[in-house]
């Protein structure tokens, strides 16, 4: 069954178990209000009975009789008795017994009893007079009572069926209402597929389950692009970038071999070999690097972290394992506090800092760091061999490096994993850079 199928059954049992229990509530109450009056009423007829045969002494039983017909209105299936101290029928013409001597003590010692017996209802009183000590009872059926409650019950089961009805209706509509923007949602989901894992489904600005389910489905379509991109990633450098010295290993075994050599023939051979598979060792290190700094990314989690804190850390680890000297400059007016992952934020600041001592000949590097209330900017400045203007626009790139035009050692993947944390932090990098006069990293940070 369909969940707004349950919830329209749920709610139209909730509510008309609801409505019969009211229903069945005043009908029970009318019920026992009616009962109630009729046997006021029949108490009072107990009394007239007793003020006109047992203290009207001088008027005759006929007239009586009539009196009573002419002024009481004769009750259905009504009938009315007068016992005396031998529990006999007096006064009254009909002299059946009608209630058994059971009855009739039950009333002297209670002095006033009522019951049911069948549709009848019964009173008896116990009536002193100074013709002695009297037990009248009188017994009649309410047919006015019992139509009024035939036909309120008629009403109350008509008015249950159609509103019973209706609930279900009004039940199936609310439930479609409630439930369209999951609906919705479900029909968005059925769009995803491997080719479009970019795919996002609609969140509304209401604060509730369903726009709960919308946003955590959003954040595991993201992780799984993620992951997917970090496949494709993976698989795509290692296929483009092992394919050249693979080849160029393959093609030097092969010439190698395709006839005799002389031994220092194959020694350069296999030099050479050796340097394609380090070269190829390099490369399989910078990729598995970099797919554990995206998988780092994928995973982060961030929180405020001071900037400038970070930057003293890094200070002292420089000074203290190469001895080289960074030099930090505070021009702050707030706290320079943005939302970051520290380990991550670390090794960003590291491999520019870093560079710019490769680049400078591990001269002195400044790292200026100001903050405003909106954003906070740091600037590192070597004093190095400077960046081409050709070269700029390359620098972060992954596997792009200029280290053996210097003399140097470097795999491309510093700089490239340095503006990708930085980007994961909504920051931006920027380079300004001179030939052989240096070259200036600019990072921006919007505040926290």
């Amino acid at each position: 069954m369909k969940i707004k199928d349950r919830l329209a059954l749920n709610f139209t049992l909730i509510s008309t178990g609801m409505l019969l229990f009211v229903l069945c509530s005043v009908y029970f109450i009318f019920l026992k209000f009616l009962e109630a009056d009729f046997y006021a009423r029949l108490t009072d007829r107990t009394m007239v009975t007793a003020k006109l045969y047992l203290e009207a002494d001088e008027i005759s039983r006929d007239a009586l009789n009539k009196v009573r017909s002419q002024y009481l209105v004769k009750l259905s299936d009504e009938v009315i008795r007068i016992y005396d101290s031998k529990n006999k029928a007096t006064f009254i013409g009909d002299r059946a017994q009608y209630w058994t001597a059971e009855v009739i003590d039950k009333v002297r010692k209670e002095r006033k009893i009522q019951f049911k017996d069948g549709e009848h209802q019964v009173v008896g009183i116990f009536y002193k007079d100074n013709q002695g000590d009297f037990v009248i009872l009188a017994s009649a059926t309410d047919q006015s009572s019992l139509y009024r409650l035939k036909k309120l019950f008629k009403i109350m089961l008509a008015t249950f069926i159609i509103i019973s009805i209706l609930l279900l209706f009004s039940g199936r509509w609310l439930a479609k209402k409630i439930l369209q923007p999951l609906h919705v949602f479900m029909e968005e989901v059925k769009k995803v597929g491997s080719a479009n894992l970019e795919f996002r489904v609609k969140e509304t600005t209401a604060k509730d389950e369903i726009n709960q389910l919308a946003q955590n489905f959003n954040q595991l379509m993201e992780e799984l692009e993620q992951a997917f991109i970090l496949q494709k990633t993976f698989v795509s450098n290692a296929s483009h970038e092992l394919r050249t010295p693979i080849t160029r290993v393959m093609m030097t075994a092969e010439l190698a071999l395709s006839k005799e050599r002389q031994i220092t023939d194959y020694q350069k051979v296999l030099e050479s070999m050796l340097e394609d598979i380090s070269k190829m060792d390099d490369i399989i290190t910078g990729l598995l690097t970099l797919a554990k700094v995206d998988l780092e990314l994928a995973s982060s989690h961030l929180s405020p972290i001071r900037l400038d804190e970070i930057l003293i850390d890094l200070k002292e680890e420089w000074q203290k394992q190469n001895g080289a000297n960074l030099q930090l400059t505070f021009q702050i007016d707030h706290e320079p506090i943005i939302l970051a992952n520290t380990i991550l934020l670390h090794i960003a600041l590291n491999n520019i800092i870093s560079n710019a001592f490769k680049f400078s000949n591990n001269q002195t590097i400044e790292c200026i760091l100001e903050s405003n209330p909106q954003q906070i900017r740091l600037a590192i400045q070597d004093q190095g061999i400077g960046i081409n203007a050709t070269d700029l626009a390359e620098i972060f790139k992954p596997y792009y490096s200029r280290s053996a035009q210097s003399g140097q050692y470097g795999e491309g993947m510093g700089l490239y994993m340095a503006s990708k944390i930085i980007s994961l932090f909504k920051g931006h990098i920027e380079v300004e850079s001179t030939p052989a006069k240096g070259s200036t990293f600019i990072l921006s940070f919007p505040k926290l």
